[in-house]
C-alpha cells in the first residue's frame, strides 16, 4: 500500500490490531511477507517500489532507511485499514470474517484491482463466495510472470476465504 501512515497512532492488541478480521488478515500477511527493517527492491522487478517491515511500499521507502519494529507495526495497522477501506467500498455483499480478512491479504498485496472492477467484485457482489473465493487463485503473477510465492499464498488466502484454512 502507498499511502503515507501516520506519525504515531492509537495501538491495540500486541500489533497494533484489533478486531478477529484485521487479526486474521495480519496473521496473513505476516505470514507471507515475512518482517524485513532495512529498506529492499522488489523482488519481482529488483527495484523500485521498494519496500520494508511487512511489504509496506511507498514514496517515503528509500533504499539505505531502516525501520523499527514499532515503525513496521504502525505501517501494517495503517496498510491493512487502507486495504479494508477498499474491501468493504467495492464489496458490498455481506462477508463472514475469513472471507473479509483472505480479501483485505489480497488486496494488501495487490492493490484494489482485485476487488475493485475485478470478475472476483462481481461474483462476491452477487453472493457467489464459491467463485470469488475461486478467483484469488488468478491473481499469481508478478511483472507478468507466474510467482510460486503468489501460487502459495493466494493457496492460502483461498483456502481462507472459503472457511477450511487458518494462517
Amino acid at each position: 500500500m502507498t499511502t503515507k501512515p501516520p506519525s504515531t497512532g492509537k495501538r491495540i492488541g500486541a500489533v497494533g490490531i484489533g478486531g478477529a478480521v484485521l487479526g486474521i488478515a495480519a496473521a496473513l500477511v505476516a505470514k507471507w511477507e515475512g518482517v524485513r527493517y532495512p529498506v529492499y527492491p522488489d523482488p519481482a522487478t529488483g527495484g523500485a517500489p521498494y519496500t520494508v517491515c511487512y511489504g509496506h511500499t511507498g514514496p517515503e521507502v528509500k533504499l539505505g532507511q531502516t525501520y523499527t519494529k514499532e515503525q513496521c507495526g504502525i505501517l501494517l495497522e495503517h496498510d491493512l485499514a487502507i486495504a479494508q477501506a477498499i474491501v468493504r467500498k467495492c464489496i458490498k455483499a455481506p462477508m463472514l470474517e475469513h472471507q473479509e480478512a483472505s480479501l483485505i491479504s489480497a488486496t494488501f498485496n495487490i492493490g484494489p484491482r482485485i476487488v475493485c472492477g475485478s470478475t472476483l467484485q462481481a461474483m462476491a457482489n452477487a453472493g457467489n463466495w464459491v467463485g470469488a473465493c475461486a478467483q484469488l487463485s488468478r491473481w499469481n503473477k508478478a511483472a507478468g510472470r507466474v510467482m510460486r510465492g503468489l501460487t502459495l499464498r493466494r493457496m492460502d488466502e483461498r483456502a481462507v476465504c472459503e472457511g477450511r484454512g487458518a494462517p
